[in-house]
């Protein structure tokens, strides 16, 4: 079954930049909508972003203007480029497979499949 693999998470002093990414591997004729996750010590997972059901981009309301999520379906990976980052955005970053647009779920495997994480810590 497909697995994700999360990577580009790291240090930066706040006001700076980073770009995630979500790369799957395994079987390669499985295509998901994705979408990402984050959780900071003490507290509980919270979406981030990702792609409804009306094959439109949403963001939580605390990444608006700042979050930008791409995904690029010839390498089966996802992005998200944050910028202007915050303190309170220190947290583990997870992507996570939603919706089997195209693929056989029995080899691509069902939705709600997650990476292992990738660590976000901004510095005031």
């Amino acid at each position: 079954q497909v697995q994700l693999v999360e990577s580009g998470g790291g240090s930066v002093q706040a006001g700076g930049s980073l770009r995630l990414s979500c790369a799957a591997s395994g079987p390669t004729d499985c295509r998901y909508d994705m979408s990402w996750y984050r959780q900071a010590p003490g507290k509980e997972r919270e979406f981030v972003s990702g792609i409804n059901r009306y094959r439109s981009t949403s963001y939580a309301d605390s990444v608006k203007g700042r979050f930008t999520f791409s995904q690029d379906n010839a390498k089966n990976t996802v992005y998200l480029q944050m910028n202007s980052l915050k303190p309170e955005d220190t947290a583990m970053y997870y992507c996570k497979t939603d919706r089997l647009y195209y693929g056989v779920i029995q080899v691509c495997g069902p939705p709600g499949r997650w990476g292992q994480g990738t660590q976000v810590t901004v510095s005031s």
